[in-house]
């Protein structure tokens, strides 16, 4: 692991559901080099998981926090987590 390496855990609230916002996450991710997942939670909230270099998670967080055009993010919590090694980024 060097010190470029990030691991963020978020929960974001807000209109997240059925506005493709898994989806868009992916595009993201993709896009950034970025891996890890995203899945809707019973709660209505999305849930994320990801894993890349530091300046890049940096931006993906950012996006997080406005999300696609139909999204209303409420709030978004945000954990950093050790680095681990996932092959893709998902939507579950």
């Amino acid at each position: 692991m060097t010190n470029n390496n990030l691991g963020i855990h978020c929960y974001i609230t807000g209109k997240v559901q059925g506005v493709w916002f898994r989806a868009s996450t992916k595009q993201q991710a993709d896009q950034l080099g970025i891996t890890g997942w995203a899945k809707n939670l019973p709660d209505a909230r999305v849930e994320v998981l990801a894993f890349g270099d530091r300046e890049r998670i940096i931006i993906f967080y950012n996006w997080l926090k406005q999300g696609p055009p139909l999204a209303q993010v409420v709030d978004i919590s945000y954990e950093e987590i050790p680095w681990q090694m996932v092959s893709d980024f998902s939507v579950l």
